[in-house]
């Protein structure tokens, strides 16, 4: 079986669940259809996510056109540094610094801040910290792009989408620090089951992703056993994160089915259960 080709449709959910983040813009085919083979399968509402100005641009287009399309803009972690740090211009790095680097990501946030007011865009996100791509010379523009987001997300009323990578401890202290918003989804669970209950004391969504099933993931895997099914969302991160079996392999909306079946065996729900959960909690973080 070639690494590169789709897997086949997953028989389909009884129930129509939503899948919380995932990157149209990046699959083969066109948004109709992967809208299409993801209706195919009861997944019925995707929420599109940016992760620079012209992909934030492109999912507040998409979700316009589409009603079952919700959109989610921001500067993704690694973009912040690449904005202070980078070359935009084909300037060198020292001439960028000396340009006013940081002008260029506070330029970049305003075009956010404005899409957020959107109505069609319903979450800002994804935003956080990567300590896995970005070193230490970077952590403070990802911090201060965070920061912004928290602030845009509260003043316009969206939910906050966040991207923790290798980062828990410091995103649980800046969310705290700088005052949460009251729709917080942490995208991709990655954390333990110690950081899923301080999740859960703040009432933060955690949205599971195909990693959940992959053969090393049992932590994530104790996470979502003491996740409240409240708080509990699936999604795909297409094309990235495709679930076992077919690990590798281009992912889409479609595939949620095969995760959201094996967290409801780790969960002890029936399937029908956890996808009722999972709509009800979807469109609650989403506010749709």
């Amino acid at each position: 079986m070639s690494r590169t080709e789709a897997p086949p449709l997953p028989e389909p959910l009884r129930v129509p669940v939503a899948d919380s983040h995932t990157h149209l813009d990046m699959q083969d085919g066109t948004v109709e259809e992967g809208l299409a083979r993801a209706a195919a399968v009861n997944v019925t509402t995707v929420v599109q996510v940016g992760c620079d100005v012209k992909g934030s641009r492109w999912a507040a287009e998409t979700a316009a056109a589409h009603a079952n399309v919700h959109a989610a803009v921001a500067l993704h972690p690694n973009e912040a540094p690449r904005l202070v740090h980078g070359d935009p211009e084909g300037r060198s790095r020292q001439g960028a610094r000396e340009a006013g680097g940081s002008a260029a990501l506070h330029d970049a946030l305003a075009e956010i801040d404005a899409l957020a007011a959107l109505p069609h865009v319903r979450a800002v996100g994804e935003t956080g910290l990567d300590r896995f791509r970005t070193g230490p010379e970077g952590m403070a523009a990802q911090e201060e792009s965070f920061r912004a987001h928290i602030e845009i997300a509260k003043r316009h009323g969206k939910a906050l989408v966040i991207h923790d990578r290798e980062a828990h401890a410091d995103v649980l202290r800046i969310l705290a620090d700088a005052g949460a918003p009251e729709r917080t989804v942490f995208h991709c669970y990655s954390g333990d089951a110690d950081m899923a209950r301080i999740c859960a004391d703040a009432g933060y969504f955690m949205s599971f992703a195909g990693n959940v099933t992959f053969k090393n993931a049992q932590p994530l895997r104790d996470a979502l056993a003491v996740a409240p099914p409240e708080l509990v969302l699936v999604e795909t991160d297409a094309p990235f994160l495709t679930p076992a079996p077919y690990r590798g392999r281009p992912n889409a909306p479609y595939l949620i089915p095969v995760t959201l079946r094996a967290m409801a065996e780790v969960k002890g729900l029936d399937e029908d259960t956890l996808a009722e959960a999972i709509a009800d909690n979807t469109a609650r973080a989403f506010d749709y």
